[in-house]
């Protein structure tokens, strides 16, 4: 556990807590409503953190406002899209280091003592788990933290389940893109489904959303994985909701549990990348590790006659980050063979956005399910 130090009145510290890995910051300063944008700004810009303590929403302003001038130094257009690409991310890392240097204090009860404050005690509860005593963290970190609680509050509504909704944890990206979901509800079910008693693997189930699809279309049992403990809670309160505890059972860590099925889909990280945050890590994948795992594995773990089914965007190839032909390669040194392909157009609004730098890439995008079998 990390602890920051800093003096008010006298020499106080509570614990750091960083959705995005940040550490802990040397020097640490106490700013209410007398200070200026532009103070904050310099400061923050200099790495210096600034505890809020005055009115909850003057907090809200001031972060709007730094985002206001961090976004003035945002990078136009590169001469490849790769290198496009690259400099959004180095400018959304540093964007990232500044804001989060506006910095609140949870009670050691998860209540937040600012004037007008909002009750965060359940939100911080839900993201963070139970308080273990006084905890500083990034505003920005607790306006996500209460906007997920609305997320899981509310719910997504799923088309392909019939209208039921969905309900996304913290840190657990939401199925917001129904274009990947649709083609796993409308795909043709292998064959050895109906020969055997059908199971189905989902591997990094998320939310749990391609399990329930799975179970609804008729696949009998479907054991679902996910690295992360967030995501693998959030699976198993999504498949109560919807009624099918009994037929999906959600694991992990491991990619692959033990054991064969006829049908094992996987929707991998699409962006080789380090991830910046836990929810990054939905879109971010180093390397492309998952995407090989689940290729490289496929062979071992399907029964016969049965298949396996990439969910995938092609972004990465017309961002400059992957080639078709290293995909198609990788696919051949696992031993597989592609029986067909289905492909779709995104339907989310940053393909239709000319302002964005990387919009060439977005509207080119298409998202992709690849029915696999060995050879």
């Amino acid at each position: 556990m990390s602890l920051v130090h800093w003096t008010e009145n006298e020499p106080l510290s509570a614990r750091w807590h960083s959705e995005s890995g940040f550490p802990p910051p040397r020097r640490v300063i106490v700013a209410d409503d007398r200070i200026s944008a532009a103070t904050a700004y310099r400061l923050a810009c200099e790495g210096t953190a600034l505890l809020w303590r005055g009115d909850y929403h003057g907090a809200r302003r001031l972060l709007a406002a730094l985002s206001r001038r961090t976004d003035r130094k945002a990078p136009g257009p590169a001469p490849t899209m790769a290198e496009t690409f690259h400099a959004q991310r180095r400018f959304r890392a540093h964007r990232s280091r500044v804001l989060s240097r506006l910095l609140v204090l949870l009670e050691p009860d998860h209540t937040l003592a600012l004037r007008r404050a909002p009750h965060v005690r359940q939100a911080c509860t839900e993201a963070y788990g139970p308080p273990t005593g006084p905890t500083l963290i990034p505003l920005r970190d607790l306006l996500g933290a209460l906007g997920a609680q609305q997320w899981r509050s509310k719910g997504v509504t799923v088309p392909a389940l019939g209208a039921a909704r969905i309900h996304p944890h913290y840190g657990v990206f939401a199925p917001v893109r129904g274009e990947y979901v649709d083609l796993v509800a409308q795909a043709p079910l292998p064959t050895a489904s109906a020969t055997l008693a059908p199971t189905a693997f989902d591997l990094g189930t998320g939310t749990g959303v391609l399990a329930a699809v799975l179970a609804r279309r008729g696949v009998r049992r479907v054991i679902a994985t996910d690295l992360s403990p967030r995501a693998r809670a959030c699976a198993r309160d999504n498949v109560s909701r919807l009624g099918l505890a009994d037929r999906v059972t959600v694991t992990g860590p491991e990619l692959y549990p033990p054991g064969r099925a006829a049908l094992i889909v996987c929707n991998p990280p699409w962006l080789p990348g380090r991830p910046a945050s836990t929810l990054d890590q939905a879109v971010y994948d180093p390397g492309g590790a998952m995407l090989h795992a689940f290729l490289a594995g496929l062979p071992a773990h399907l029964e016969p006659g049965g298949e396996g089914w990439l969910i995938l965007s092609d972004l990465a190839e017309h961002l400059g980050l992957r080639t078709r032909t290293e995909l198609l390669g990788t696919i051949e040194q696992a031993g597989l063979k592609i029986l067909s392909r289905t492909d779709t157009r995104p339907r989310h609004p940053r393909a239709t956005d000319p302002s964005d730098p990387l919009h060439t890439a977005r509207a080119a995008e298409v998202t992709s399910l690849w029915r696999l079998a060995p050879r």
